[in-house]
């Protein structure tokens, strides 16, 4: 499940027998529990994806998520207004798993972007606004063990290449305050980061606002990045964290 879940498209009962080393009809055992058990989906062609099953699981944690609920409180009420400079941007809030993002909550514009975000949705940290912030948080010791001998592979030309590059620009998240994703998970967006944190004061999770490259304007960038910030201070205050950010 955890092989399927990080393959992006579906893939074959071959492939999965050599990541495992399982005998091919050890493998088709278990591939049809799993079907049955709506586990997984198999086409017409053999090939293997996540079926439905997981999300009923997920929607049963979620449903119990201090995180989810604050975020949703948040936006169902103080949020979303003619008055919220975020109000027309699709806002995402995702937790930090390993050294990707996984998608918990989503407010979705009417504009479009050219990606759907999803719950359960997984990408790499260091490509996303939300990961980039999170990691940006860690200690440098944490951070190097985690990226300086392997690197996600880059989703289109504009994405972090290497553990160097991605050390520039924590700094600079670190100085700037929020973070910004130009065009790394998808070419023609730009998303903008910021942290949640608890009532421990710990960073828990990352806040993003995606837009179109048309929309970005470097003034309007700041603002944006400003009013973000401040909405993940007033969901952190929610949570319990000490002080309020923005």
């Amino acid at each position: 499940m955890d092989y399927l879940s990080v393959a992006y498209g579906s893939t074959s009962a071959t492939d999965l027998s050599r990541a495992f080393d399982i005998p091919k009809s050890t493998l088709h055992g278990l591939l049809t529990a799993m079907e049955e058990l709506e586990l997984i989906r198999r086409d017409t062609m053999g090939r293997v994806s996540l079926g439905p099953r997981p999300l009923v699981w997920t929607r049963g944690f979620i449903s119990k998520s201090n995180l989810v609920n604050a975020f949703h409180q948040h936006f169902d009420t103080a949020g979303r207004t003619a008055n919220d400079p975020l109000s027309q941007f699709t806002i995402t809030m995702t937790v930090l798993d390993g050294n990707d993002v996984v998608y918990i909550a989503c407010s979705q514009a009417n504009q479009p972007l050219g990606v759907t975000f999803q719950i359960g949705m997984r990408l790499p940290a260091p490509f996303t606004a939300t990961g980039k912030a999170q990691l940006a948080n860690l200690s440098e010791a944490d951070l190097s063990t985690r990226f300086a001998e392997a690197f996600p592979e880059p989703l289109t030309q504009y994405s972090v290449r290497n553990w160097l590059q991605l050390r520039q620009q924590l700094d600079q998240i670190r100085a700037r305050g929020y973070s910004v994703d130009d065009g790394e998970i998808r070419e023609g967006m730009i998303c903008l980061g910021a942290t949640i944190r608890n009532h421990d004061g710990k960073v828990c999770a990352g806040l993003a606002l995606s837009l179109t490259r048309t929309e970005a304007k470097a003034a309007k960038i700041e603002v944006l990045g400003k009013a973000l910030t401040r909405t993940a201070g007033d969901i952190s205050h929610l949570l319990g964290a000490p002080g309020r950010k923005g």
